[in-house]
């Protein structure tokens, strides 16, 4: 009688569980298909605010214009060899981390993510500081030491755009491909060497094959983020007449007194038409990697392979990488929020130097508001979406059924999603609402752009749990909420923690989104940002920026703090 009481549980809370599904699906659904719904029917609309009558004027204006297929080919080219340039340098650091006995591999577990903590908007002005080719640092110290007129290395090009944009996609190709990386078998590989081949051919015959899924998937993750770039486009691309479908749909909305967002719709179609195709590939090749498992319960360890004589180059190879993606555009920025225009370092920099910039930054009314409303975002979205992905994420490792695999794909879509054709998305859904031009449009916006982010941490923490503790807990009269509570909740907690600073990180550094939805009195730092740097204030772009920093900073260490007095009382109970 005991022994089936559980069951009985179950069964009497199937029909609660299945509600508790609908209401959350509904709610996703609200947040991803419904801006992506609304900017297919603005698509056919006349003007912001007004669906129908329906026309497609809209596509043939659009798909008319001369100047399409060239922003086709650009971004074509922007994505693939940026994605490229990407998944080759995420690959080849995962490798040299997990594989060898190269120095510093902690170090390097670290490395390869802080670049995702660096908004992209600053990311892009600091080498614009340095490779600008009439006053960048770099060409200026290159013109002194080589007889040259100009440049000669121009960022305001396309070859710079792929540059940047690969270094920042960097992290993303190194977090998919060195868990495959780490899981070896090494009795495939002693077979190859038992059977008379030498490392270079182990390499090719049997370790690239079984990472050839993860790399692909890397690779087109890479793909799916570089067609929602807009921060490199906008900033490098603009000025040097290189124009990407994204900063083509800015610009329909950006310029002009009568912007045109049923044009920007349907040229977003295109947009998110295309990122759902690659979303459907990478997750394709996600469940081909399956095929390709060679780690079983039986205890491995990855083969380490000797380094010998290249060692301590290939170490110092990889740092001077990571001071070239990290430390120099950080430097770069510190440097120039004390200085009124790009001045090599010399005698008259440090004569010019002032805090000039800082004091305008601190007295303007805008970027003052921006900080508020950029740290309002940060904690109150942060907290929305880790609560509202903590259920997505326990209903998905939970509660088995079709209704969870709508859930988890409909959470999972917000990845094909790129911020700035959302943020269109968004602002059909929201026109006609009190919501419209407020904080609040971008909070929400926010939150569904980047709920996966939440999902996915929490969604591990959860298959770690066991369900006999929920079962258990309702033998003993525990309700759902009861039981999710006093125990899912304290044991995902660290997942809770991680979640968290994630998303706030993001939500500080968000701009494509924040560039189409915010409004006068909305403004946030990302888009004060570029602004100063429409204008070519390049000292007041770098201490506002680094005030951006410093709270994204301050918002990892405050989530570690309380990580750490939780953990301590904790242990102390």
């Amino acid at each position: 009688m005991v022994q089936s009481y559980p069951g009985l549980v179950r069964c009497r809370s199937s029909s609660s569980r299945s509600l508790f599904v609908v209401i959350l699906i509904l709610l996703v659904a609200i947040l991803t298909m419904g801006p992506a719904v609304m900017l297919l029917l603005g698509s056919f609309s006349q003007r912001l605010g007004r669906i129908g009558p329906f026309t497609i004027q809209k596509y043939v204006a659009i798909y008319a214009d001369p100047a399409l297929p060239q922003i086709i080919g650009n971004t074509l080219i922007f994505v693939l060899s940026s994605s490229a340039l990407a998944t080759v340098l995420g690959t080849l650091l995962a490798f040299l981390n997990v594989r060898t006995d190269i120095p510093g591999k902690k170090l390097f577990q670290i490395l390869p993510l802080v670049p995702m903590m660096f908004p992209h908007v600053l990311f892009a002005a600091a080498w614009i500081m340095l490779l600008n080719p009439s006053n960048g640092l770099i060409n200026i110290w290159l013109r002194r030491l080589f007889p040259m007129v100009s440049g000669p290395i121009n960022i305001y090009s396309l070859t710079g755009m792929i540059f940047l944009e690969g270094l920042l996609d960097v992290p993303i190709t190194f977090m998919v491909v060195a868990p495959a990386m780490f899981s070896f078998d090494p009795a495939l590989e002693e077979a190859a060497r038992v059977s008379g081949a030498n490392l270079r051919q182990v390499l090719r015959r049997i370790t690239l094959p079984l990472v050839r899924p993860a790399v692909l998937a890397a690779f087109m993750l890479a793909i799916i983020r570089g067609f929602a770039a807009f921060a490199v486009p906008q900033m490098v691309g603009i000025p040097g007449r290189v124009t990407v479908l994204t900063t083509y749909i800015y610009r329909i909305v950006s310029i002009g007194w009568s912007p045109d967002y049923g044009k920007a719709a349907a040229v977003g179609v295109l947009v998110l038409v295309i990122a759902l195709i690659s979303v459907y590939f990478y997750r394709r090749l996600t469940r081909e990697g399956e095929r390709f498992v060679t780690v079983t319960g039986k205890g491995y360890r990855p083969q380490i392979i000797k380094l010998k004589l290249a060692r301590w180059p290939l170490f110092l190879a990889v740092l001077l990488f990571f001071l070239v993606l990290t430390i120099l555009p950080l430097a770069v920025l510190v440097y120039m929020s004390f200085l009124p225009y790009v001045v090599p370092p010399s005698a008259k920099a440090w004569a010019l130097f002032s805090t000039v910039n800082w004091k305008y930054v601190f007295s303007d009314p805008i970027a003052g508001r921006a900080l508020k409303n950029t740290a309002f975002i940060a904690i109150t979205g942060a907290t929305v979406a880790v609560l509202l992905s903590l259920f997505v994420a326990y209903a998905s490792a939970r509660i088995r059924s079709r209704l969870t695999g709508l859930l988890d794909s409909l959470t999972f879509m917000s990845y094909a999603f790129p911020g700035l054709v959302i943020g269109i998305g968004f602002m059909w859904f929201l026109v006609r609402t009190p919501l419209y031009g407020t904080i609040w449009a971008l909070l929400l916006a926010f939150v569904g752009t980047y709920l996966p982010y939440g999902v996915r941490p929490l969604g591990s923490a959860f298959f770690q749990i066991h369900k006999d503790l929920e079962d258990s807990a309702r033998v003993c009269g525990a309700s759902f909420l009861g039981t999710f509570r006093r125990i899912m909740i304290p044991l995902v907690t660290p997942g809770i923690f991680s979640a968290w600073t994630l998303l706030s990180s993001m939500f500080v550094r968000e701009l494509s989104v924040a560039a189409v939805l915010a409004r006068p009195g909305s403004e946030v730092l990302s888009v004060q940002v570029l602004r100063y740097a429409y204008d070519g204030l390049w000292g007041r772009v770098s201490a506002l920026g680094i005030i951006m920093i410093g709270l994204s900073t301050l918002l990892v260490l405050c989530v570690s703090g309380a990580r750490k007095i939780l953990s301590r009382n904790v242990s102390q109970v």
